[in-house]
């Protein structure tokens, strides 16, 4: 079947595909990554694996496949104290996706994919999921792309800033990596068991970023970055199906 990036394409063709096509939505944010990283890892990655996993499958896909741009602004509040980081607050990043979705219906469309690159964005595409799926009658799949890694155990995923995302991002373009230098031991995280805990002061403990981005290397990233977009793919693949 057809695959098309939205923002390429005329409105006849989207008039003709939309009413059967999938329509892949990345979601990021554009955020402090640590000193080193890139502040819009979070969308460039989310938008990198979609675009990749739809061209890998379209062939195979029962539907048309339609890759919207990236949503490139997030829920990063927790990371404005830290400097570069344009951020939505929760509810308006919930309105910002309910108004996509209430645009795709006006277009005569029923089917989005939300593939999310950043961890404060969960909770609103969730609830966005849920809610346009009864206001609009639009058939909703949502999916944090990092989960879709099988990952050693020692490497924090998807971490902020760490091993994980340098990986990916150097293995997209080492340019959007600066140098890194060797992290000491950190102290401890608190931790409260199958309670997750929110705190201003976790943030500034760890300097805004987890783990050992120092370890990171692009052939890893890459392997990974296969693995993700392969699995999102098959995923793409049964959504064609399900949807």
């Amino acid at each position: 079947m057809t695959f098309v990036r939205w923002h390429h394409t005329n409105r006849s063709t989207l008039n003709d595909l939309l009413p059967e096509a999938i329509v892949v939505v990345p979601i990021g944010a554009t955020e402090q990554h640590g000193p080193h990283l890139a502040t819009g890892t979070d969308w460039i990655l989310a938008e990198a694996v979609a675009a990749e996993a739809a061209a890998r499958v379209h062939e195979r896909a029962r539907r048309p496949i339609v890759l919207a741009p990236p949503v490139p602004f997030g829920a990063s509040d927790h990371h404005l104290p830290f400097g570069g980081t344009l951020s939505l607050s929760p509810e308006t990043l919930l309105a910002v996706l309910l108004d996509l979705a209430r645009s795709l219906h006006a277009d005569g469309g029923h089917r989005l994919v939300l593939v999310n690159g950043h961890g404060g964005n969960t909770g609103a595409c969730h609830a966005a999921a849920a809610a346009a799926s009864t206001r609009y009658d639009v058939n909703v799949a949502h999916v944090d792309y990092w989960q879709l890694l099988s990952a050693p155990e020692t490497v924090p995923v998807p971490g902020h800033a760490g091993q994980f995302e340098t990986g990916l991002m150097l293995a997209q373009d080492e340019g959007f990596v600066a140098e890194r230098k060797e992290r000491p031991e950190l102290p401890p995280e608190v931790a409260v068991d199958d309670v997750a805990l929110h705190t201003a002061e976790s943030w500034r403990r760890i300097d805004g970023y987890t783990d050992r981005p120092e370890l990171a290397d692009a052939a890893t990233g890459r392997r990974w970055f296969d693995q993700l977009a392969a699995a999102l793919g098959d995923r793409l693949l049964q959504l064609a199906e399900a949807l």
